[in-house]
């Protein structure tokens, strides 16, 4: 895929944080983008600032994957849904919090994941996995979240696995941010509880991270690895402010 430009892409999650980052990042790239989001005012926002379209659903119910992947049949798929995890060590973790980013990001990369596959969409398509880098360091005040986030890094493997089987021909990557990216609602509510752990302010917080990494950065990267060769056979990707981004393959 050399380029974006007339490309029917889905991004789900795209009305906020780093899938607005994304969403606008493809647009600049003249692809044809869907949004798929709960926030009805958001994605009214996005729609009229960005060109785009919108259908409101929540990203985890198996129907609307069913349904937006049958009507809109894109070539490339970007699965940025996310929960804000509750910010809290272990001890003061409730099993419902513990696991909610299970049974929403997770839940949702499944779903996504094997509509792709069953529909199938089109042999060449590409499904990209927004995950984390708290698959990799571990996130011990964001009770699942990290656990979570290296589940969606393995079904990127797995995924691939049975599209070969299948020969469907379809390619999934897992990207994982490996920083806490202070310009989205959920970041910020991240690094104030860790911050706040360590006794200092959230900037310096940020800062121990290096350079920042901006949500239309992220899409930066994401419409690279979408369309640049040296990423087109990788499985998974880490991206950070201050080298870019990075093969995680073995």
């Amino acid at each position: 895929m050399q380029t974006l430009e007339g490309q029917s892409v889905v991004v789900t999650g795209g009305s906020r944080g780093l899938g607005l980052g994304i969403v606008e990042a493809l647009v600049a790239r003249k692809a044809k983008v869907t949004v798929v989001a709960r926030d009805a005012a958001r994605l009214a926002d996005v729609a009229k600032t960005l060109g785009v379209a919108t259908i409101k659903g929540d990203a985890s119910d198996p129907q609307v994957a069913l349904a937006v992947l049958r009507d809109v049949k894109p070539s490339v798929l970007v699965l940025s849904n996310g929960h804000a995890p509750e910010m809290a060590p272990i001890h003061k973790q409730t099993w419902d919090a513990f696991s909610a980013v299970w049974n929403a990001d997770v839940k949702a990369s499944f779903h996504w994941v094997q509509q792709a596959l069953q529909q199938p969409l089109a042999r060449g398509s590409r499904v990209a996995i927004m995950s984390s880098g708290a698959a990799i360091a571990g996130s011990p005040l964001s009770g699942g979240y990290a656990g979570a986030k290296r589940m969606q890094w393995l079904l990127a493997g797995y995924a691939n696995a049975a599209s070969a089987e299948l020969d469907r021909g379809i390619h999934f990557q897992a990207i994982l941010p490996r920083q806490i990216i202070g310009d989205t609602d959920l970041g910020r509510a991240a690094a104030a509880g860790y911050a706040n752990a360590k006794g200092i302010t959230i900037e310096q917080f940020l800062a121990t991270f290096g350079k920042p990494l901006a949500p239309r950065q992220v899409g930066e990267h994401v419409a690279t690895i979408l369309t640049d060769a040296t990423y087109e056979s990788g499985i998974a990707f880490a991206l950070r402010g201050d080298s870019g981004i990075q093969s995680l393959d073995a």
